[in-house]
């Protein structure tokens, strides 16, 4: 069975806003091909990577206030990993940062279970670990 002991979290500086339940990334890293008078298919130009991303939150206390907040504002904010240690849970590496939100989508109150609220975000800075 999987040892689940870390988890996403949407962090703004030192505070964690809430935990990620869903995330969904899309990487795009475009190329346009070029060709000369004599030849097809000489090389290419890479252009810029855009990464963006969707994330489900739980719609609980003051999380999509907070979050709905960084969207009207531009403000950015990071997704890291958190690692349980014990019965808390510690931050461990920084992935995401830079992060904005470019559009939100809460969901309906449900009876049972916790309502969820999806986020469609993009990352200016992007860490990869080895």
């Amino acid at each position: 069975m999987a040892d689940w002991n870390t988890r996403l979290e949407v962090k703004l500086g030192d505070r964690t806003i809430t935990p990620i339940t869903n995330f969904t990334p899309t990487f795009n890293v475009p190329h346009t091909v070029v060709h000369s008078l004599e030849q097809d298919n000489t090389g290419y130009v890479r252009q810029p990577f855009t990464f963006t991303f969707t994330m489900t939150v739980p719609a609980i206390a003051a999380t999509v206030a907070d979050l709905t907040e960084l969207a009207i504002s531009g403000a950015e904010f990071a997704i890291t990993v958190a690692e349980k240690r014990g019965t808390d849970w510690a931050f461990n590496a920084m992935k995401f940062a830079r992060c904005v939100v470019t559009s939100a989508s809460p969901s309906n109150v449900v009876i049972d279970g916790v309502p969820q609220a999806n986020f469609t975000c993009m990352a200016l800075t992007v860490g990869v670990e080895e």
